[in-house]
């Protein structure tokens, strides 16, 4: 019998686990200080935590930003917001191109499927303050919110799924079906009916998708399946779909590399 509490115990294996989470919060308060050229806290949607952050910008040549970049926060659906991976827009920025970060409301409070929805909302709350390409990007949990942005049933309207030439899931959770078995679905709620439905690789993606599965190669072994599993079942399904397995990389140090504008992530997300 597989140990599904284990499997997706991503803190337990990494040295010094609690210091990442220190780490970030200081990390993207000292970005927000020092970045002037934001929009905090913009509302798309009526409930507490629909709220999001837009950053733009700065010293970059004359024109429009390239474009927009939305990354969606992880936690498994659980914990966290946007004020945690302020500094992640570091990236992007340097590139020419806008950041936005969404927070959404958190299980208990609501199941995953509800989640989804409010994503749907806020990328197109954004989309509609903005101009120029979209670009998703999301990490575990905002992995998978990210990846469900890509499938029919998304709920973005055309003229926003038009807009989002290519996604970077990070570290995502693709196959919802495993976390029925675990002692966090007292706080998700899912059943076997949600969980499927929930799950991209159990979904259709959009024909014009293209999208990148990017983990750590020194994830836990549910996270390397996951990633391989919906790369494999998208790209024989005809989706412009493929996977990437970071060096020396971790589920919590993955992220990291998007602060660099010239990291191989950070040009995957904007080739």
């Amino acid at each position: 019998m597989i140990d599904w509490n284990d499997a997706f115990a991503n803190g337990a294996y990494i040295d010094n686990a609690a210091s990442y989470i220190e780490k970030w919060t200081n990390s993207a308060a000292a970005f927000r200080k020092a970045h002037k050229n934001a929009a905090l806290d913009q509302t798309y949607g009526p409930a507490p935590r629909n709220w999001f952050d837009l950053f733009h910008p700065e010293g970059t040549p004359k024109g429009p930003p390239k474009g927009t970049v939305i990354f969606v926060h992880g936690g498994y659906w659980l914990q966290f917001d946007k004020s945690y991976w302020s500094h992640l827009a570091a990236g992007p920025l340097a590139q020419g191109w806008s950041v936005a970060f969404p927070s959404y409301t958190l299980a208990p409070d609501v199941r995953i499927s509800k989640i989804t929805t409010e994503i749907a909302a806020a990328v197109s709350a954004i989309a509609a303050r903005t101009t120029g390409p979209l670009r998703l990007t999301g990490h575990s949990a905002g992995g998978h919110l990210v990846s469900r942005m890509n499938c029919i049933d998304s709920g973005l309207p055309p003229e926003v799924t038009n807009r989002i030439d290519h996604t970077v899931s990070i570290s995502g959770v693709h196959d919802l079906r495993p976390l029925v078995h675990t002692d966090m679905n007292t706080s998700l709620q899912l059943d076997s009916e949600e969980a499927s439905a929930e799950s991209p690789a159990l979904n259709t993606a959009r024909p014009d998708t293209s999208v990148t599965f990017w983990v750590g190669a020194g994830e836990r072994p549910e996270f390397l399946r996951q990633n391989r599993i919906i790369a494999e079942t998208w790209s024989r399904a005809g989706i412009k779909a493929s996977d990437v397995y970071a060096p020396k990389q971790h589920h919590f140090s993955v992220i990291e590399a998007l602060t660099d504008p010239q990291s191989p992530l950070t040009k995957e997300l904007l080739k």
